[in-house]
């Protein structure tokens, strides 16, 4: 998951959208240790996320966008416009006004004069408002890149099921096999073999739920990018690589680097620009005309020439740059509010990924294993008759029960780290 092009970058996106977004790559990259599957066509993290940076229509809107600022730019940067006026007096009306001989024509070319450089502020406003987009492009892309990671992680846990799933139709064919020939012995009774078939329908059944869930993720995965039909036949990635995690507080001290909370910069600077084009605005623009009026009656042409300055401007401006001060305060606080909604979102995915890790761990070195044992000493005592159906079943049950639950553990770890690398803009050690 990358966001940078400079120098040395190993996922090009955006054309060089921010800088700040470079933990993407390497979580791309490292997060997941690829395997190699015998499968028509793979996809890795890495890929899906050029996929979706390239095609996403939410990234797509920011084209218009900048468009309509270059646009406005152009208005922003003109200079005031001329006009050409025309007016015609004393003609048409009664007695010696009835005809056109006592006519006065005046032809004449007016402007204003923009006060308090009001044109460098249009411009700089303008320029920030196309800063700020870029900074609300930055968080639309990181948050895209965090749902295709997590959605990546569902379709990686998916596979992972399927295969558990498998295994437990084994298992219970194995089961079929075992009490079958008990039954043929005279050791079990003819429903303990109805139960075991039972149980290998209902198997058969989870197997063709987690086909499904896995190929409706896939799609929901393949849909942010656009695409109406799954390409790939699965995913790449080890299930369980976590990388290491900082300590809480030096992970909270890298949330400003989120391009969440440094949007408040590109949009503070945008307030600032307000304040400065409504302050010009104190500066009363001066209008000017200068011309030539005709008499027709005297056979006379004359000069003309005007000027006209609005006044009180200050005081009827002064509401405008009040508004403007209080919304450049709000930011400020609007950012702080923002840090400490971003923080207990970090300490709730610190707190989640370390027992998530702490569940797998224990799960993977001790729990699993002695449960499989007691599975192989179970299985071989039933067939003895030293223990019952109830025991053998439950003693594959609960190694299948362990085995999700390994699983989950395992997809809720890597979500979390995907969490606190997007809160963090950074990715997690190896």
């Amino acid at each position: 998951m990358a966001l940078n092009t400079c120098a040395h970058r190993k996922i090009v996106i955006l054309r060089c959208v921010t800088p700040r977004l470079k933990y993407i790559a390497f979580l791309a990259l490292s997060l997941f240790t690829f395997n190699v599957y015998a499968f028509e066509k793979q996809l890795n993290l890495q890929e899906a996320i050029q996929q979706t940076l390239k095609h996403n229509p939410e990234l797509k809107i920011f084209n218009f966008k900048q468009t309509a600022l270059t646009g406005r730019e152009q208005t922003a940067s003109l200079n005031p416009s001329y006009e050409l006026e025309l007016e015609a007096e004393n003609f048409a009306g009664s007695g010696e006004f009835s005809a056109f001989d006592s006519a006065e024509l005046t032809i004449a070319l007016s402007s204003v004069i923009e006060m308090g450089d009001k044109r460098s502020a249009r411009i700089g406003l303008v320029s920030n408002s196309r800063a700020l987009l870029t900074a609300e492009k930055e968080v639309i892309a990181l948050n895209l890149m965090a749902q295709v990671t997590e959605k990546y992680v569902e379709v990686l846990a998916a596979q992972q099921r399927v295969i558990l799933a498998d295994n437990a139709l084994k298992l219970a064919q194995e089961t079929l096999e075992i009490v079958s020939q008990r039954n043929r012995a005279g050791a079990t009774p003819e429903a303990e073999v109805k139960r075991s078939k039972a149980v290998i329908a209902q198997a058969n059944l989870t197997v063709q739920s987690e086909r499904k869930r896995l190929e409706y993720l896939k799609l929901s995965l393949a849909a942010f990018w656009g695409e109406n039909s799954v390409t790939f036949s699965e995913v790449q990635g080890d299930l369980f690589q976590f990388g290491n995690d900082s300590d809480f507080n030096t992970l909270f001290a890298k949330l400003e680097k989120n391009p969440a909370i440094q949007i408040y910069a590109s949009e503070q600077r945008l307030k600032e620009a307000e304040i400065r084009l409504a302050k010009t605005e104190v500066n009363a623009n001066i209008k000017w005309s200068v011309g030539v009026r005709r008499s027709q009656e005297a056979n006379d042409t004359a000069l003309v020439a005007g000027f006209s300055l609005p006044l009180f401007a200050e005081k009827r401006n002064s509401g405008a740059i009040a508004s403007a001060l209080a919304e450049r305060d709000q930011v400020a606080i609007e950012k702080e509010a923002t840090k400490l909604r971003f923080r207990n979102h970090l300490l709730r995915a610190y707190s989640n990924r370390k027992q998530a890790i702490l569940t797998v761990n224990s799960l993977k070195q001790s729990v699993i294993p002695m449960l499989e044992d007691a599975l192989e000493d179970t299985q071989d005592a039933y067939q003895k008759g030293r223990y019952g159906y109830l025991d053998y079943v439950s003693a594959r049950q609960e190694l299948l029960n362990a085995r999700r639950t390994l699983i989950d553990a395992a997809s809720a770890a890597l979500i979390y780290g995907a969490e606190i690398e997007k809160l963090t803009n950074e990715a997690l050690s190896l």
